[in-house]
């Protein structure tokens, strides 16, 4: 099997992970389909992806019991996410929500658990403090945050042991570049990985753009595969694509060979503009 060089990004604490991951949403919805979506993880694992990013929303826990099947003999080599819902962040429901998703996925601490996304109620001192909480007890190596903007991540890095979050997941694909107004500045700035969830867009669209297969067509690739290597131009940016095919999967890693020319980036600017920045930031 052809083992493509994985690139790979430090995370604050020196850990390493792969800049390809696996993203699970819309599996373990179906029992037909659970057989395929572990075959299509465990491939991905092989091929160096190594990274496999799920959460207790999906599937309501079925997308995690997938993810305990696929790594099954191998946790050493897998690095796992998973998030929980906003409406269990508080300093009693977090554990127990923890311990829920160690169970589902079999393991014995979580790699990253994120905040899945924010809610008002929410008191962020209280999730931080039941996060750090975790990973002293050793539940979970480390935290971070999803769905967050600059203006979150401000109130959280003003928050006492606010600076531990390891990384933010947003959406972020050509056609939704939002984060590229300030928020992926900051992130770099502060060194923040920003995991990309939907890098290929939402069903068929994005995919079927004629600038994209032209660009696809000069280096003999497909339309998914310059997606992804289009958001992996960034640094610090990690993609999580979900393939629930083999096909799909191989296609997935061969996007980390293509590099984008300045013609290439430039018709893509054209078709998808870059948003007008809200606010500019100090050159770094």
């Amino acid at each position: 099997m052809h083992q493509h060089a994985m690139k790979t990004i430090a995370l604050s604490d020196g850990e390493r992970v792969p800049v390809l991951g696996q993203g699970t949403w819309h599996m373990g919805e179906n029992t037909r389909a659970h057989k395929d979506e572990v075959v299509a993880l465990r491939l991905g694992i092989e091929l160096g992806m190594t990274l496999i990013d799920t959460a207790e929303m999906y599937g309501e826990g079925g997308a995690e019991k997938v993810v305990a099947d696929a790594i099954e003999g191998q946790r050493d080599r897998v690095f796992v996410v998973t998030k929980v819902y906003p409406h269990n962040v508080s300093r009693t429901e977090l554990p127990k929500a923890c311990e829920r998703s160690l169970k589902r996925l079999r393991i014995d601490a979580i790699d990253l658990y994120l905040l899945h996304w924010r809610e008002r109620s929410a008191q962020l001192v209280e999730t931080v403090e039941a996060f750090e909480k975790l990973r002293t007890a050793g539940k979970i190596k480390r935290w971070g945050v999803s769905n967050f903007d600059v203006d979150d991540m401000q109130e959280l890095w003003s928050i006492h042991n606010g600076t531990n979050c390891a990384a933010n997941q947003v959406l972020y694909n050509l056609e939704n570049r939002e984060i590229e107004s300030g928020l992926l500045q900051w992130s770099q700035k502060n060194e923040i990985p920003i995991m990309a969830y939907s890098p290929v867009g939402h069903g068929r669209g994005l995919l079927e753009s004629a600038t994209l297969k032209k660009i696809a067509k000069r280096h003999d690739a497909t339309t998914s595969q310059i997606a992804l290597a289009w958001v992996l131009r960034q640094s610090r940016v990690i993609a999580i694509p979900k393939a629930s095919k083999e096909k799909h999967v191989r296609d997935n890693v061969r996007s980390i060979e293509i590099k984008l020319t300045n013609e290439d980036l430039a018709d893509l600017d054209r078709e998808f503009p870059p948003p007008k920045s809200k606010k500019p930031l100090p050159m770094l």
